[in-house]
């Protein structure tokens, strides 16, 4: 069982999110905690599986992927598969970038990046609705991204 975080790991966390390249001594003179403990701190946030992974957020209009796009869809239970598999599915189609079970009218909340609408429109057409258990879907192009967290 994980212990409850405190103040200075919150604070770690935001550091980290902000550049996970940042360094131990870097990160100790910014927090004001001996650069042993913030190794610790880290390590432990780790073992205890709040920090998953380090990674990068790419710029995605530099890699020709400026275009995003959230998808609605509807769970067809006749499909022979359950909810889990058809969203497992969905996830593996290139151009997929998250796939979420949700709530309400819809069952699936899917992000896709894309060069472009019409790309965006083939992934949608020729790819997720050929899926078995997709029925309905409703694509939203996103116009402008004002937030976005890793």
């Amino acid at each position: 069982m994980v212990n409850a975080l405190d103040a200075a790991d919150m604070r770690l966390l935001k550091e980290l999110k902000e550049n996970s390249r940042e360094n131990i001594a870097s990160l100790s003179k910014k927090l004001g905690i001996p650069r042993t403990t913030v190794h610790y701190r880290i390590k432990k946030l780790v073992e205890d599986g709040v920090i998953e992974k380090f990674t990068v957020k790419p710029n995605y209009k530099k890699l020709n992927l400026g275009t995003t796009a959230f998808i609605l869809a509807r769970y067809d239970p006749d499909s022979g598969l359950n909810q889990r598999e058809v969203a497992e599915r969905i996830a593996a189609l290139e151009g997929v970038y998250e796939v979420h079970i949700i709530a309400g009218e819809w069952d699936l909340l899917i992000k896709v990046r894309a060069p472009s609408s019409e790309e965006v429109g083939r992934i949608v057409v020729d790819r997720l609705r050929e899926i078995r258990g997709v029925g309905q879907t409703v694509t939203m192009v996103s116009f402008v991204t004002v937030k976005e967290e890793l």
